[in-house]
């Protein structure tokens, strides 16, 4: 009986080492699979936001080339944005009207704005 103890104890021992063995595969070392696993996450989501800086970063060179090379992407900045016109155009602006300058019987005026003309020919 002695010796069935023994190899009873001896697989129960060989079980116990690969146990800590695949223990330590999984969870032991410098960094466990759930660390790699993260790791693999983080990587990716920065490759992520690094392509999407390379391809902003593109669009604002083209925007910067548009800006200085060609004369109708100019143009059409200073008019949309500056309000730039040339010599015998009329500029046309939209303004609503603010909250605080209702009138007196309650009403608004013009809920869609008013037009506003402006001449720029006379000096």
């Amino acid at each position: 009986m002695p010796e069935a103890v023994r190899r009873h104890a001896f697989r129960v021992l060989v079980g116990a080492i690969w146990l800590a063995a695949v223990w330590y595969l999984v969870f032991g070392g410098v960094y466990s699979v759930f660390d790699i696993g993260m790791l693999e996450r983080d990587h990716d989501a920065a490759m992520n936001r690094i392509d999407s800086l390379i391809a902003r970063t593109d669009s604002l060179v083209q925007r910067g080339d548009s800006l200085v090379n060609d004369p109708l992407t100019i143009e059409r900045l200073a008019r949309e944005e500056y309000y730039l016109i040339r010599d015998g155009e009329r500029l046309f602006r939209f303004v609503t009207p603010d909250d605080s300058t209702d009138s007196d019987d309650g009403k608004t005026e013009g809920r869609r704005g008013r037009a506003e003309k402006v001449d720029e020919s006379d000096p």
